[in-house]
C-alpha cells in the first residue's frame, strides 16, 4: 500500500493536519493481529465479538458493543508523534495493548448483554449510574479490586471495576484463581466466571455497529487534539518538594563553581522520568511537568550540586521517588480519567 503523504512531514507540519484527513485504517496495522487474538479468546468463551474502529482515544461508547482504538496505533509515524507529544504511547507495546483490549472488551460485553441491569452485578460492583468523576483517589493496597491496568483503574468507577475484572477473567494466562485467592476481588471474579458461562452461546441483546466519534468525523487538528490531551493529563502536584530540594542542592557560596542543579536535572530528565513513572505507577507526562517545575525553581534559586554527579543522580532519583510515593499514598493523589 502507498504510504500517506504526511509520513515524511516534520511534527510541526503534521500537527496542522486534521484527524479526519489522516485516512488510516486498522487493517494492516500492528493492532490488527492483537484484535484477532482477543476475538479468539472471546470465541473460546462463546461470547460475541465487539466491532472495532479508529477514533481519538481508547473507549467503548455507552450502550454500544464496539471498541474505539486510538488513531496513533494505526501507523508508526503517528505513534512517534504521540510519543513526542505525550512522552509515552498508551497501548504501544503488545502486552499493554492486549490488556487495554481485554478491558474494553469487558465494556463491550457489558453493553451487548445489558449486564448493568443484573441486580447481583450492581450489588457486587456498585451502581453503574454513579456519575464518572473527573479524577479519582485510589487506595493502592486495597484487595477489593483486581490489578490489571495501571493507576489502580478498577477503583475509578463501578463500570471500570467490572471491565477490569472481566479482563483478568478473560486473560488465559492470568491464573486468577490463585492470584486473587483470599482477596475481596475473588468474589467478583467467581461471579464473573458464573455469569459468562451462563451467557455462552447466547445471542446479545444489543448488536449495534454504531460508531461514536469515528476518526473520519473528527475535524480538529492534531495540534488542538494534543493541546487538550496535555491539559487533561496535566500536573496536579502541589509544591511539596521545595524544602527537600534545598536539602538536596545548595546556593551556598562554597558551591558556586559546581554544576548548576537546573542543568544537571535537565541532563537526567528523561531517565529519571521513565524510572520514577515505572516505580510509582504515574503518568510520564505528569512527572515531566513536575521536573520542569523543579528545573525552573533550581534556576530561580541558583542551586548547585554539592556532590559528584553520580551520587547526585542517585540522591535525586530517591528524592523524586519518595516525594511522589508520599503524594500517592497521602490521600492527595488524583488520577485523571
Amino acid at each position: 500500500m502507498t504510504e500517506p503523504e504526511w509520513v515524511g512531514w516534520p511534527d510541526e507540519q503534521l500537527l496542522s493536519l486534521r484527524l479526519c484527513d489522516l485516512h488510516v485504517s486498522l487493517a494492516g496495522s500492528t493492532v490488527e493481529p492483537l484484535i484477532d487474538q482477543i476475538n479468539g479468546e472471546l470465541d473460546d468463551r462463546g461470547l460475541v465479538r465487539p466491532h472495532y474502529y479508529l477514533s481519538d482515544e481508547w473507549f467503548t461508547p455507552d450502550g454500544v458493543p464496539g471498541i474505539a482504538v486510538p488513531f496513533y496505533l494505526a501507523h508508526p509515524r503517528l505513534a512517534r508523534l504521540e510519543l513526542s507529544q505525550m512522552l509515552e504511547v498508551e497501548g504501544g507495546d503488545e502486552e499493554t495493548c492486549l490488556r487495554i483490549l481485554r478491558h474494553e472488551a469487558g465494556h463491550a460485553i457489558d453493553n451487548a448483554y445489558e449486564l448493568r441491569k443484573h441486580p447481583r452485578r450492581r450489588r457486587l460492583f456498585g451502581s453503574p449510574d454513579i456519575a464518572y468523576p473527573e479524577y479519582y483517589t485510589p487506595k493502592p493496597y486495597s484487595t477489593n479490586f483486581v490489578q490489571h491496568l495501571d493507576h489502580w483503574y478498577a477503583q475509578s468507577h463501578p463500570d471500570e471495576d467490572f471491565a477490569e475484572t472481566f479482563a483478568v477473567w478473560l486473560d488465559p494466562a492470568s491464573l486468577w484463581g490463585l492470584r486473587y485467592a483470599g482477596w475481596g476481588a475473588q468474589r467478583k471474579l467467581e461471579y464473573m466466571d458464573r455469569l459468562m458461562h451462563s451467557l455462552r452461546g447466547t445471542s446479545p441483546r444489543i448488536a449495534s455497529a454504531r460508531q461514536v466519534d469515528p476518526l473520519a468525523r473528527l475535524k480538529r487538528s492534531l495540534r488542538e487534539h494534543y493541546r487538550k490531551k496535555r491539559e487533561h493529563y496535566g500536573l496536579d502536584h502541589p509544591d511539596f518538594w521545595e524544602t527537600d530540594l534545598r536539602k538536596l542542592f545548595s546556593d551556598a557560596p562554597e558551591y558556586a563553581k559546581h554544576k548548576s542543579a537546573a542543568t544537571f536535572v535537565r541532563s537526567i530528565r528523561r531517565e529519571v522520568r521513565t524510572t520514577v513513572a515505572s516505580f510509582t505507577d504515574s503518568y510520564q507526562y505528569t512527572i515531566d511537568q513536575l521536573l520542569e517545575k523543579i528545573i525552573e525553581r533550581c534556576r530561580e534559586l541558583n542551586l548547585r550540586l554539592t556532590d559528584d554527579e553520580q551520587t547526585a543522580k542517585i540522591d535525586f532519583m530517591v528524592f523524586l521517588t519518595v516525594q511522589t510515593m508520599n503524594y500517592l499514598h497521602g490521600g492527595r493523589h488524583r488520577v485523571a480519567l
